[in-house]
This record gives structure tokens, C-alpha cells and sequence, in this order.
């Protein structure tokens, strides 16, 4: 009976998580104006493609989506190279101040994004960079809380490694290609999770810095859709398009995500 309570219970939690997608999914499928509390009226008596069709047939969204592509490959390219580098400099190499450094790194998480928002606008500003990609790729080339999982996670590395490499004449280049990076898949696939999701759905910034409606990432986008066109079950099938990478990333990345994380938090 305990374990019987037991999936019970999680089966209503999943259903409660899952509840939200499940209605935005069934809403795309509807021509609807508003938005309306009664559960019965998101399922669709005939279910219909026409907000996707009207979503594509205006060319403004292919934009804001190869806008979010942009805006999200880089940064998780550059966090998964920058973050090991700097996350195996600090767990493996021994310089004076290695330790003040790392954690005035650590210290900068405190400060609210909100409070640099400003004088980032009034810097990007001067050197021309609103309305352009580099307001938002150049400052999320590396991210503190990447260099933090991987430095947890190669602290758990045996030093015997390494050193085994050195012997056969490896340099510090081979060491970290050859060595530590391949045994680093997990926490490295973790951080690329973390920063494809993050850069994907962010709202904040692109909200401050992009002005132009060209370019608009989708987050934005789908944000001036409902003012625009007046139409919920429009934003509903943007809603669903945007969520289905970030989906497809995490189901692909599980593994590694568990993984990383599980291998950072032992240190």
C-alpha cells in the first residue's frame, strides 16, 4: 500500500508539471482571441494547424528564431570551451591568489542582474552594439556557474592522471585535450545544457538592448505577438515552437546533465 501511495503521489506531480505544456500544446491547436480559466475550453473540438500556418506564413518569426539560434550557439560553444579551460586552471593548477580569485568570481552570482543592467546599456551603448548580436553574445562568451561545476567535478579527478601524461612527455595542452576534457563529457555536456537553456529563453536582456523588431529573439518576439495580433492561440503555437528545442536539448543531454551534476555536488 506504501508503494502504491507512493506512485500515486508522483503521478499527480508529474501530471501538475506537465499540465502547463499540455494546455499551451492543445491552445496552438485552437483559434481562440483570449485566454480563459475554465480547463474544458483549451481542448480543441476540432483541432487545427491555422496558428502554426499564420506563424510561418509571416516572415518576421523565421527571423526571431534564427535571431535565438545565433544569440544561443555561440555563447554554448564558447561556456563549454572558456568554462573547462578555466574550471581545470583552477581545480588543477596551484598560483598565488588562486583561491581570492576564484571566489571574487563566485562573488560576482551575488549581484542582481538588474542592477548591472544599466551601466551595461550606457557601455554597449558607446560602443555601438544595441540592436546588434554582440550585446548579447560578447558578455555570455564564459559563465561563473560553469567554471564552478567543472572546477567541483575535476577536484574529483586523480592528480596520478595527469601526472602518468606528463611522464610520457604530454604538455599542459595534451594534458587538458587529452586527458581531462574526455573524462569532463558530463559536466561539459551539463554547462552546454545550462547555457543553451538560459541564452534560449532569456527575456530580460534582449528586452533592454533590442529595440528593432528584426531583431527580436524568439523570446521577445512571442512577448509582442499577443499585442500585435490580439490572438492567444497564435502565441500558444510560438510558445510551443520555442519550447520544443530546449526539449529536444534536455532529453538528448539527460544522461550527462544527471551525471555532471551528481559528480560536482561529491566534492
Amino acid at each position: 500500500m506504501r508503494k502504491i501511495f507512493i506512485y500515486f503521489a508522483l503521478i499527480i506531480l508529474g501530471i501538475s508539471f506537465l499540465l502547463p505544456f499540455i494546455i499551451m500544446a492543445l491552445g496552438s491547436l485552437k483559434e481562440m482571441q483570449y485566454a480563459l480559466l475554465d480547463p474544458l475550453f483549451w481542448i480543441p473540438e476540432d483541432p487545427s494547424l491555422v496558428n502554426y500556418k499564420q506563424i510561418f506564413n509571416d516572415g518576421i518569426f523565421l527571423r526571431w528564431i534564427f535571431n535565438s539560434i545565433v544569440i544561443t550557439i555561440f555563447p554554448v560553444g564558447s561556456q563549454m570551451l572558456f568554462c573547462a579551460i578555466l574550471g581545470y586552471i583552477f581545480a588543477k593548477k596551484k598560483f598565488p591568489g588562486r583561491d581570492v580569485i576564484f571566489w571574487v568570481f563566485m562573488a560576482v552570482i551575488m549581484i542582481p542582474q538588474q542592477l548591472l543592467i544599466i551601466p551595461k546599456y550606457i557601455m554597449f551603448s558607446d560602443f555601438g552594439w544595441i540592436n546588434t548580436y554582440w550585446s548579447l553574445i560578447i558578455p555570455e562568451l564564459w559563465g561563473i556557474m560553469g567554471v564552478f561545476l567543472i572546477k567541483q567535478f575535476l577536484q574529483n579527478i586523480p592528480n596520478d592522471l595527469e601526472e602518468a601524461a606528463r611522464i610520457d612527455g604530454a604538455t599542459d595542452i595534451q594534458v587538458f585535450f587529452r586527458v581531462i576534457l574526455p573524462l569532463s563529457v558530463p559536466v561539459v555536456a551539463t554547462v552546454g545544457t545550462f547555457s543553451f537553456i538560459s541564452n534560449w529563453n532569456d527575456l530580460f536582456q534582449p528586452l533592454i538592448y533590442m529595440t528593432k523588431e528584426e531583431m527580436f529573439p524568439i523570446t521577445v518576439g512571442l512577448a509582442s505577438l499577443l499585442g500585435k495580433e490580439g490572438n492567444f492561440g497564435i502565441q500558444m503555437a510560438g510558445s510551443t515552437l520555442s519550447f520544443i528545442p530546449t526539449f529536444i536539448i534536455f532529453l538528448f543531454f539527460q544522461r550527462y546533465f544527471t551525471e555532471g551534476i551528481q559528480m560536482s555536488g561529491l566534492k
